[in-house]
Parts: C-alpha cells; sequence; structure tokens
C-alpha cells in the first residue's frame, strides 16, 4: 500500500493511521524531541528505532557514532511495535502532534537498521560511580579530541578504559566511548550534584550505564551494531 505524502499511512477501514507513534504527554513528548534532536547533532542522517517495551513503555535506541548504543524510555505506543524512522522526521512530527499526541515518524526506515538491541532484562548491577566523575572524564575525553585534531577523536582514545568497576562478583571496564557517548546525548546534566550517581551494570555480552536522562549500552568486545 502507498501512503500519503509525509509517510503517513492509514488502515483500509480508514479508522486512522496504521503506522505512527503515540505521546500524549506533552513532557514525554519534549524529552523524545530533544533525545532525536541530539542524535542529529551526533549524525545529520541519523536514524531512531522505537519498539514497545514488556512493561509497555516505549524504548527509543540511536546508534551514537561512538559504537554505542543509546537508549531511554518514555510512555507511549507506536504501530506497528517495532519502528524505524529518521529523527529529523521523528522530531518533527512530535512537534507537529496535536491533543491525542499522534506523531507521523515519516517514511519506514527499517532497513536501515542493523544489529539487535540490547535485551531488557538480565543485567547484574556492578556498582555505582559518582556522576561527577563520569561528568570529568567526559570533559577531559573531549579536550583531548580537540587536541588531537583530525575527524573526531582517535580509536585510541575512545578504546581507553578510564573506569573500572567491581561489585557483585564481576569487573568491567569503561572504555572512553561509552563517557563520551553519555556526555554527547546529554544524558549526564550539566553540572550533578555530588550524590548523584550513574549506575553501571552488565551481562555476558553488554555492558551498560544507566544516567539521569538515559542509558547507554555497548557489546562486550565489540561494536554494538553496524548503520549502513
Amino acid at each position: 500500500m502507498t501512503g500519503p505524502p509525509g509517510g503517513r499511512e492509514r488502515s483500509d477501514s480508514g479508522d486512522g493511521p496504521e503506522r505512527g507513534v503515540w505521546v500524549s504527554d506533552p513532557a514525554a513528548r519534549h524529552d523524545l524531541v530533544v533525545f532525536a534532536e541530539r542524535a542529529r547533532v551526533l549524525d545529520e542522517a541519523a536514524v531512531i528505532r522505537l519498539k514497545t517495551r514488556a512493561d509497555l513503555l516505549l524504548g527509543v535506541w540511536v546508534a551514537t557514532g561512538f559504537e554505542v548504543l543509546a537508549g531511554r524510555a518514555v510512555a507511549g505506543r507506536i504501530q506497528p511495535g517495532d519502528l524505524t524512522c529518521a529523527a529529523e522526521e521523528l522530531a518533527r512530527g512530535l512537534r507537529a502532534a496535536g491533543a491525542d499526541g499522534f506523531a507521523d515518524p515519516g517514511f519506514p526506515l527499517d532497513s536501515a537498521w542493523r544489529g539487535a538491541l540490547p535485551p531488557e532484562t538480565g543485567f547484574t548491577h556492578v556498582d555505582d560511580v559518582p556522576a561527577t566523575v563520569l561528568a570529568e572524564l567526559a570533559a577531559r575525553g573531549a579536550e583531548l579530541a580537540r587536541e588531537s585534531g583530525g575527524h573526531g577523536p582517535p580509536a585510541s582514545l575512545l578504546d581507553s578504559e578510564v573506569l573500572q568497576v567491581s561489585g557483585n562478583g564481576t569487573q568491567v571496564a569503561v572504555p572512553m566511548r561509552c563517557v563520551l557517548a553519555l556526555s554527547a546525548m546529554r544524558f549526564l546534566p550539566e553540572d550533578p550534584p555530588e550524590a548523584e550517581v550513574v549506575r553501571v551494570r552488565s551481562s555476558p555480552a553488554w555492558l551498560r550505564i544507566d544516567a539521569r536522562f538515559g542509558s547507554v549500552f555497548r557489546r562486550r568486545g565489540g561494536p554494538a551494531l553496524i548503520l549502513g
């Protein structure tokens, strides 16, 4: 079926769109717009994957360019239950949403997403790290990247292990690429209070870091996914 301009498709019955995003809460819509805009800062052609979670929240994902996935959850629903769209189109649709919270995500880009998403469960809490430590590491990493010149941070900087975190019988290394992804997506507050922490979790396949405004995921032993 060919949809009308803008990517909105309607069901054959004409009752409403068969593909779309519904986020009725204005604050949640704003959070999702910010997420999409930050994704576009990293890559103007960024694509975002949205998937209905088991708890019925809406999981939102983007590849950051650091070989790290960034994600967060908002209250909302989508049709179908797993879709990929352009970050630009999603932000535009959310800004134009009416009282029902419907946003047209534009044309499907499901084929642009490569790789699996991390699981929703199965992570072990390793330990908590002060958010101020991550903020300081991110600032230092950005400074080193600027000093290196060229097009983006060098691989040696991204792969450097800047934290060793241990607890619950598990030890994980946190690479700079995860710290820079947290910072680039603005998941850390600009000036975190001393008491604020960032939670480090792991599974056999994934490293997960949860900050106030979102989480980043890095496949242990390799990149999270490849887009192209």
